[in-house]
């Protein structure tokens, strides 16, 4: 479900396993490797969750920062945690 009454989306796991595998290989070939650092900047859509995943199947450690925040904000969490990638 999304932040809006009614909006909603339905998944299976496999296409949920498609998606997070088509996304670990365009984290790879970006150079995001096992135990690199990745931020995600991006409200509550099914993007989200896999990004996530396919973070976690490479191996690579993710933080989120919701999209409330100030871009110099995020800037501070992404070289803080010294982040490779933003993923938006």
């Amino acid at each position: 479900e999304g932040n809006e009454p009614g909006d909603s989306m339905k998944i299976t796991y496999s296409e949920l396993l498609h998606k997070v595998c088509q996304f670990a290989n365009v984290l790879r070939s970006q150079g995001v490797k096992k135990e690199d650092r990745v931020s995600i900047y991006m409200p509550m859509i099914l993007e989200l969750v896999v990004a996530m995943l396919a973070c976690a199947r490479i191996g690579a450690l993710h933080t989120i920062v919701f999209a409330g925040f100030s871009a110099d904000s995020l800037c501070e969490r992404i070289i803080d945690g010294g982040c490779c990638l933003l993923i938006t």
